[in-house]
């Protein structure tokens, strides 16, 4: 296997891990219905908050989430 396939498969793999974050975060969101802190949707989602922290600035980037006050986000 060349360097760049052993890449694309490494990329790959972060992103597949980075979708199942994401989803697991909307649907623990959508399911509380409230805004809510990252470390409360860490907890909700059986995430890590430090992953749950870098994963919200990607969807709120993608629209999925925004922040209707300072240290709270909420389902869009």
């Amino acid at each position: 296997m060349k360097q760049s396939d052993s890449n694309l498969n490494t990329d790959a793999v972060i992103a597949s891990k980075v979708k199942k974050q994401k989803d697991k975060i909307l649907k623990a969101m959508k399911k509380e219905g409230k805004a809510m802190r990252p470390g409360e949707i860490a907890d909700a989602a059986g995430l890590d908050k430090d992953e749950v922290s870098k994963v919200m600035k990607k969807l709120a980037a993608d629209g999925k989430v925004s922040s209707p006050k300072r240290c709270f986000w909420e389902a869009v």
